[in-house]
């Protein structure tokens, strides 16, 4: 295409206010064809439903809505099977699928526009992706849930160390770590179900930042796309991307919560810990050395949180100096949004996948669980409930009974009752019920506690929720 035929395209699309086209460099900058092709979906359902509209409400002829939108399921047709030219000069999706309808069907193609603005478009079109991907979100969350559900199910007896600060602190049930992840990622998941429900109104109908005067009807075309209701200020209508934001921000929470789990499953896999085995499918190996199998998964997993949460940081740098309503900078939003929502379903597969796979050792779970006096909380107790001891001094007694084991090399049941009598006459010999970490795990009968009835009891209850 010549210089002279791009510019008079572009200039039929701008209106005759231009008597030359963009440069090479602003075209470039300008055009957003590149990514935005991606609401050609949500573009084409938005202009099915505001030309059914234009029609109800006698602002177009019945005929030409009905070529408008035979129209707009031949270019729909036409980019699914790829066959669809996208042109840069006509800058973004709205321009391409508009220009094409116009070839397909003639002057009505040029009356799809009526009443509307690229203003409310790209803010229905971007609002519908969005919340797509909200329920993208929900979908893939609930998955990883039920996975996270059946290992807690199958290992909810199965002891192994809790930790504080990465050291041994009590003994906890395979299956209440599992359970911490779904109480986790259920509160991941109803951040996506409130953002969808604050986003389903419909932007649609307030053209370019005033509404318009021509008689619409923008509860039909909100109901027809499935929103709750029209948006209630024009202005508010086309600069809000609070929707996306709010996207975003979930994204963020939830990717750092599958890093949190990705960084366990780093450690636990380790050949110090051997607490897991990842499977073949989540696994690489080393180009030098024979022995490694690498967790290279969940490395990745682990920083994706950076992809995901730079977004969310560029979109709010993007919106903060904004004045109403719409200004170009918002061209920028998507790129960012289409990213981390990539990035965020790629990350939930690949955390589900692992879960699901993921083989806990069970015999070296419970000899790390007996470890790092993991039982002194439950003497401490004992020392309180049985011997009526203020906690305080229950705490140094039973920390002098952990330099005792410690200074012999031995785990607190190991020592005798008379070494424990030097640290407080008045410890008995049903002391050493309380010091296995069966017993421990056990006594944890506290609403949300490590107790297998307990594990089991919030195992019953996700997996009523998740069907």
């Amino acid at each position: 295409m010549t210089a002279t035929s791009t510019s008079r395209s572009a200039n039929q699309m701008w209106g005759g206010r231009f008597a030359e086209g963009p440069n090479a460099i602003m075209q470039a900058i300008n055009a957003s064809i590149g990514f935005d092709k991606r609401l050609y979906a949500q573009d084409i359902a938005g202009s099915r439903a505001h030309a059914a509209m234009l029609a109800a409400t006698g602002i177009l002829t019945n005929k030409d809505a009905e070529a408008i939108g035979e129209g707009l399921l031949t270019v729909l047709s036409e980019i699914e099977a790829g066959n669809f030219q996208f042109r840069v000069e006509l800058e973004d999706i709205h321009l391409n699928v508009e220009s094409r309808l116009t070839e397909i069907v003639g002057e009505a193609g040029k009356r799809l526009h009526t009443a509307r603005s690229r203003n409310d478009q790209v803010a229905v079109d971007f609002r519908l992706w969005v919340r797509d991907q909200c329920d993208a979100a929900v979908a893939g969350l609930t998955a990883l849930m039920q996975a996270f559900v059946a290992q807690a199910e199958a290992g909810a007896d199965w002891v192994m160390p809790g930790f504080t600060h990465l050291q041994t602190a009590q003994p906890v049930t395979w299956g209440h770590h599992m359970m911490a992840y779904v109480e986790m990622f259920a509160r991941d998941r109803s951040r996506f179900e409130d953002a969808r429900r604050r986003m389903n109104e419909c932007p649609l109908g307030a053209a370019a930042l005033a509404g318009t005067g021509f008689p619409i009807d923008r509860h039909m075309t909100a109901q027809a796309l499935g929103f709750d209701r029209p948006t209630a200020n024009s202005l508010d209508s086309v600069s809000d991307r609070d929707f996306a934001l709010e996207f975003l921000a979930a994204s963020s929470i939830c990717a750092m919560h599958l890093s949190r789990f990705a960084e366990e499953l780093v450690i636990w896999s380790s050949a110090q810990f051997r607490f897991v085995r990842l499977s073949d499918k989540w696994t690489t190996g080393s180009s030098i050395m024979p022995q490694k199998k690498n967790p290279d998964a969940a490395e990745l997993l682990r920083a994706k949180i950076g992809r995901i949460l730079g977004a969310t940081v560029a979109l709010f740098t993007v919106m903060k100096g904004l004045p109403l309503t719409y200004s170009k900078d918002m061209q920028e939003d998507k790129e960012q949004v289409f990213d981390a929502a990539d990035t965020l379903m790629l990350g939930l597969a690949a955390m589900t996948g692992m879960v699901a796979d993921m083989t806990a050792n069970r015999a070296q779970l419970a000899a790390a669980a007996s470890s790092g006096f993991s039982t002194a909380t439950d003497l401490a107790d004992w020392l309180v409930r049985e011997l009526g001891l203020p906690f305080r001094e229950a705490h140094h007694v039973t920390g002098r009974l952990v330099a005792m084991a410690e200074a012999k090399g031995c785990d607190l049941p190991d020592l005798s009752l008379a070494e424990m009598q030097t640290a407080y006459p008045g410890i008995r010999d049903d002391v050493f019920g309380v010091l296995g970490v069966e017993n421990s795990i056990r006594s944890r009968m506290s609403y949300g506690g490590t107790a297998p009835d307990q594990v089991r009891a919030q195992v019953a209850r996700w997996k009523a929720l998740l069907v």
